[in-house]
């Protein structure tokens, strides 16, 4: 049979190229010189999709396992950049939970530990305009996740709708981006935070190159969700990322703002990892060339080792994340680091439901039965949380709707907002997605990641996580215009949008982004103080 069909497949090889042009209209154009640019490594090539140029996995850094991240090997020619580049290596994915994975439909990628990429959507290239730069940075704390885990990430749309160049990034995570190995010598002296240095690069990058993708590098903003917002945040506390970005956007992801991890704790989780692994500190650089997953599995049971004896001295625990070193010097709190971050405009919030909707109440259960549990709880205060959850949300009716409300990113969420909101700041606008979803028969609610396809005005793709309804579709147009202009300006007003004040700790003042958009004032300000989280 091969030799039968070999001859026909070597013909074809060998027949003269047929040049096939697409046609103006095609909803997707690529081919030589039809989107070319420069960056200060080379020349790159991506393809235009819905009028939109679009380049992905162009390398903006290159590292080292531990070391700094440093600027990426210059090439010849034209670089194809059309597909997405490798994520950063974490567990493999093995099983998923079939009803979540249906909402989240993640793409995985391909794992490398040359993950220093990045992805561009833009209008025009090399047209003298200054649009607005969002860089996206994903979500899946420190340890997971890359640019295009979740369909919401696409910047095309956000690109195409508001006139700005949007980036995404994939950058190390987990023990390749947060291992401290600096009490073993100064060539590991940017391990602690060579994730967060990365991301850095990348915003050198688009300060040295954006301008030839039609952006302008003295307006860029910085928005993340969930660990994305936890990097948002960190930055802002860097000394040395100042004047890379002039805006900040932290969306479920102010939970940084409790403290970077000390020194000494992760330090320790180095020496515990050497342990593992029979290792003495003459032998760390031997750490550099272990596989992978022998490394990380090492290194994860050294981290659960030192976190329950920082527990057991009533300290708390340390997980792979930022830590205070030469990079972040100060903790959030401190009066040095707010000065850093004093005059970047902050728009910040959270969603109604964020967590709950992965561990649902009993859906048979009755309100007495609620009553009974809230009493066991809140004892004596139980009738005045109630009360306050039906004054946070009105619509409240069922059973569920009093236990299924997150607390947690919420707070998180009022605290960063009252520690920047202070005189002669810069702005803070703050905002709670209360939206319910009927995907699914309704089961998602506003959980966490459900308000991302609105920002990015995805929700086409991201149905199967919204229904993709007119009413979604209504939402994400205001949601996203408040982004861009955000970006823009520094003010998320936006058309069909009630007017939007900043926020001060005295006023409250909130967004609620539901199929009523309103302004209310500390809305769950008495429910958040019952509840013990403020």
């Amino acid at each position: 049979m091969m030799k039968k069909i070999f001859p026909g497949i070597l013909l074809l090889f060998l027949a003269p190229a047929v040049s096939v042009t697409a046609q103006q209209g095609d909803p997707l154009q690529a081919g030589d010189n039809l989107a070319v640019t420069a960056t200060e490594s080379g020349k790159v090539k991506g393809y235009l999709h819905n009028g939109i140029f679009t380049f992905k996995g162009i390398p903006y850094a290159k590292a080292e396992r531990f070391l700094a991240p440093q600027k990426p090997e210059p090439w010849t020619g034209v670089r194809s950049s059309m597909t997405y580049g490798p994520v950063c290596p974490t567990d493999a994915t093995t099983t998923v939970n079939d009803v979540f994975e249906f909402a989240f439909n993640h793409n995985w990628g391909y794992t490398n530990e040359n993950c220093q990429t990045l992805n561009v959507w833009t209008q025009q290239l090399n047209d003298g305009k200054k649009r607005p730069v969002m860089l996206w940075l994903h979500g899946g704390g420190f340890t997971a996740g890359s640019s295009i885990e979740l369909p919401s990430y696409d910047g095309e749309n956000l690109a195409k709708k508001g006139d700005v160049v949007l980036v995404s990034i994939n950058h190390r995570l987990n023990v390749l981006g947060f291992l401290d190995l600096s009490a073993y010598g100064d060539k590991y002296k940017a391990s602690s935070n060579a994730g967060l240095l990365d991301i850095q690069m990348a915003l050198q990058w688009i300060r040295q190159n954006i301008a030839q993708f039609g952006g302008d590098p003295g307006n860029v903003t910085i928005f993340g969700q969930s660990g994305g917002g936890g990097k948002v945040t960190s930055l802002m506390n860097a000394p040395l990322a100042k004047g890379l970005f002039h805006k900040a956007i932290v969306q479920s992801g102010s939970y940084i703002t409790g403290g970077f991890a000390e020194k000494s704790s992760k330090q320790k989780v180095a020496a515990a990892l050497l342990a593992e692994l029979g290792l003495n500190a003459s032998q760390v650089d031997s750490l550099q060339r272990l596989p992978y997953e022998v490394l990380y599995s090492a290194a994860k049971k050294a981290s659960r080792k030192v976190s329950a004896e920082l527990v057991k001295e009533g300290k708390p625990g340390v997980g792979w994340g930022p830590g205070i070193d030469d990079y972040l010097p100060d903790q959030p709190s401190t009066a040095k680091a707010q000065e850093l971050a004093k005059n970047i405009p902050l728009l910040v919030g959270s969603t109604k439901n964020e967590a709950t909707p992965f561990a649902p109440a009993n859906p048979n259960i009755t309100m007495e039965e609620v009553k009974a549990n809230l009493q066991k709880k809140y004892g004596d205060k139980t009738d005045a949380y109630m009360a306050a959850v039906k004054t946070a949300y009105p619509a409240a009716s069922q059973p569920a709707g009093y236990t299924d409300i997150d607390f947690n990113f919420r707070s998180f969420a009022i605290k960063h907002g009252n520690t920047k909101a202070v005189p002669g700041a810069a702005p803070v606008y703050m905002y709670l997605f209360t939206w319910q979803s009927p995907a699914n028969g309704g089961i998602y609610k506003s959980m966490h990641c459900m308000d991302l396809a609105f920002q990015f005005d995805n929700i086409d793709r991201c149905q199967e996580m919204t229904g993709g309804g007119k009413q979604a579709k209504e939402l994400a147009a205001k949601m996203s215009s408040a982004w861009i202009n955000f970006a823009r300006t520094g003010n998320p007003n936006a058309k069909g949008l009630p007017q939007w004040p900043a926020y001060t700790r005295e006023n409250g003042t909130t967004m609620i982004f539901d199929n009523q958009c309103e302004i209310r004032h500390n809305p769950d300000l008495e429910l958040m103080k019952i509840a013990g989280s403020l």
